[in-house]
């Protein structure tokens, strides 16, 4: 379901989400609410421009990006 992330690249060279694109929609990300390293993989958790919240996390060794959590913020009419 994950087709992409677009990344900046800070001064240090690592990739933060920007935005990811999932099928044919593309979610800015508008709130990096969390992020950690892990072993072998590196995780944020992410607000898009759509109220949702995602986990994405890259392969260090491979840069694969995959999906890992998605929920979908509730209104009040739903």
């Amino acid at each position: 379901m994950l087709s992409k992330v677009e990344c900046y690249a800070g001064y240090k060279g690592e990739q933060t989400p920007r935005a990811i694109v999932l099928g044919d929609r593309r979610v800015t990300v508008v709130d990096m609410l969390d992020q950690w390293l892990a072993p072998d993989h590196r995780y944020f958790k992410i607000r898009g421009d759509d109220g949702d919240v995602y986990i994405v996390r890259q392969d260090v060794a491979s840069g694969e990006w995959t999906l890992t959590m998605f929920e979908r913020q509730r209104t009040t009419n739903d």
